[in-house]
């Protein structure tokens, strides 16, 4: 079974490298193993998105600015593991 992958689209012209970075080891953080990879990929013209297997869980532009660590979280979880208990996340 091939475990997913995260993919965090930012803009290098905006310097949007760490915190791409920051979400990356917050989701590496919180699933560990269940996570095949998360990929940082670099873009321009303001992008800052994030995908699990090329399904759309943040876009910086229609979802109003950067996904809290929290908000993220539970996004990837309902991608990746719908029941799975977040802990303090899902508070």
């Amino acid at each position: 079974m091939q475990r997913p992958v995260v993919s965090i689209q930012y803009c290098s012209q905006c310097q949007w490298l760490l915190r791409s970075a920051w979400l990356a080891q917050e989701l590496l953080s919180t699933f560990t193993t269940d996570l095949g990879e998360v990929r940082l990929i670099p873009g321009t013209g303001g992008i800052f998105q994030i995908d699990v297997d090329g399904h759309l869980v943040w876009e910086r532009k229609a979802d109003g600015g950067f996904p809290e660590a929290k908000i993220l979280k539970q996004r990837v979880r309902d991608c990746v593991d719908p029941h799975r208990d977040l802990g303090h996340s899902d508070k």
